[in-house]
Order: C-alpha cells, then sequence, then structure tokens
C-alpha cells in the first residue's frame, strides 16, 4: 500500500477548492486518514471482527464507499462463512482502481479469502441484493442530508434476519461546549500527527461543504426512522464514532 506522506495542502492556495476524491487524494489517502482521523485502524479491523459474529451463510457482504478497501480487506480477514462474498463499492474511479489493485496484493499474501468484487458506482443507486452485513465508513457523511434516510431505508429493507449495518462516522455535538472542546482536541491530534495550521485551515476550508456531519442523537433517530430496530455505538475516539444498527 502507498506510503506517500500526504502533502496536499501544503502549499497556500489562492482558492481552495473542495476537496474530492481524486487521483492526487488517492495516492497520499492511507496517509491522509491515518492522520486525520482518530482511531481509524481500530475502528478498520474491528469492522472485521464484528462482522464475523453477523454474516450469514450464502450472502453478500457491502463495504458502501469502499475507497482504497480497507473494510473489505478486514472483512476477508475475519470472516470465515460458507459460500459468503464481498461486494465494495465507490463512485470514484481512481479509488477503485488502486482498489483493485490492494486486494490483488491482498490475494497473493492469505488463501482462502472470500470472493470480492469491486464496483464504480453510486450507492444512491444501487439496487441491493440480500445482505447480512453493510459497511458504511464514513461514507453516509459525504450524501446529502436528505438523501440519508432514503439510503438506510433501502439497506434495511435489504438486510437479513441477525444482519446488521456498521456505521462510522464524524459527529457533531448540540452541547455547543462540548463541540467546541472536540473540535479544538481533533485539531491537537492532526498537530500531533504532523499537520501545520495552514494544512489545518485550508483542508477543513476544502471540506466543509462537501463533508456534513451529524450527531449521534441524529444518527440514532434515522436509523430508528429508515427501520432498524436498535442502535448501538461500540466505539468512539473524539469526535469520531461507530455503531451497528440491527434489523
Amino acid at each position: 500500500m502507498s506510503k506517500e506522506p500526504d502533502r496536499i495542502f501544503s502549499q497556500p492556495l489562492a482558492q481552495v477548492p473542495d476537496f474530492a476524491f481524486n487521483e492526487d487524494v488517492v495516492r497520499v489517502f492511507p496517509d491522509m486518514i491515518k492522520r486525520s482521523v482518530p482511531g481509524y485502524p481500530t475502528i478498520v479491523e474491528n469492522i472485521g471482527v464484528l462482522a464475523s459474529q453477523f454474516a450469514k451463510p450464502h450472502s453478500v457482504l457491502y463495504d458502501l464507499g469502499s475507497s482504497l478497501g480497507a473494510v473489505t480487506q478486514a472483512l476477508r480477514r475475519h470472516v470465515q462463512i460458507e459460500d459468503c462474498r464481498v461486494i465494495a463499492i465507490d463512485n470514484s474511479s481512481a479509488m477503485v482502481e488502486r482498489c483493485r489493485e490492494y486486494l490483488h496484493a491482498q490475494d497473493s499474501m492469505f488463501q482462502e479469502l472470500l470472493p470480492v468484487e469491486v464496483i464504480e458506482a453510486d450507492i444512491l443507486s444501487l439496487q441491493f441484493q440480500p445482505t447480512s452485513l453493510v459497511a458504511l465508513n464514513f461514507t453516509l457523511q459525504f450524501i446529502k442530508p436528505d438523501q440519508r434516510l432514503e439510503l438506510l431505508g433501502r439497506i434495511r429493507n435489504a438486510l437479513l434476519p441477525g444482519g446488521a449495518l456498521i456505521l462510522s462516522e464524524k459527529l457533531c455535538f448540540e452541547d455547543d461546549e462540548q463541540q467546541q472542546l472536540l473540535t479544538e482536541l481533533h485539531i491537537a491530534f492532526k498537530r500531533a500527527n504532523g499537520y501545520s495550521e495552514l494544512e489545518i485551515a485550508q483542508k477543513r476550508s476544502a471540506i466543509e461543504n462537501v463533508m456534513i456531519p451529524d450527531s449521534l442523537e441524529t444518527h440514532r433517530e434515522r436509523l430508528l426512522s429508515a427501520g432498524f430496530s436498535k442502535v448501538t455505538p461500540w466505539f468512539q475516539c473524539l469526535n469520531f464514532a461507530s455503531m451497528i444498527a440491527l434489523p
């Protein structure tokens, strides 16, 4: 996997463009996500562990917004269920191309992995097959808020009994003091990982109109409205969290 450092926002830009998952981002994405999202490696690896408890024989496992396939790789490491397969979907052609390369490399390192299909597509128009596990790992936050409930409803309708949705997201907070505290701590996390004040400020400008986070309460209410019966947060580090939603 690429180890190229993230320097995308290291030089002053006259106008900061909206963030996009283009070739420049794909090239540095492993470094960017590790240095920007507290707890990311723990979340990814444990999605595989959790999935092994919900995956059912003869079913599909979805990695929606799969980027470079980190979650897909975790699913393949941990899920050993008869006749399961993974479908990884992303709408960035650059991500899909590189994801296929990484998964091919994983195939050469491990034996008896779950088969996987990587598709370039818009998950909003996806026709879901019956599934026992859906991972939405920092993906819903990039979808327009008024489209989120409909997507979650279709995921819920596709889930088999005993299956689960694992949803990871950046959070906002309804309490202003809590919001300010965790925002400042997240900035401190980025500083500690080597990002300059310029990089932090320009990345914030690039992403603020593209990624719109929700509060944990909003996620819970929306998931229940979509037909899920129970929502259980299982991980939080600063303003990033992951939850399990059961049908």
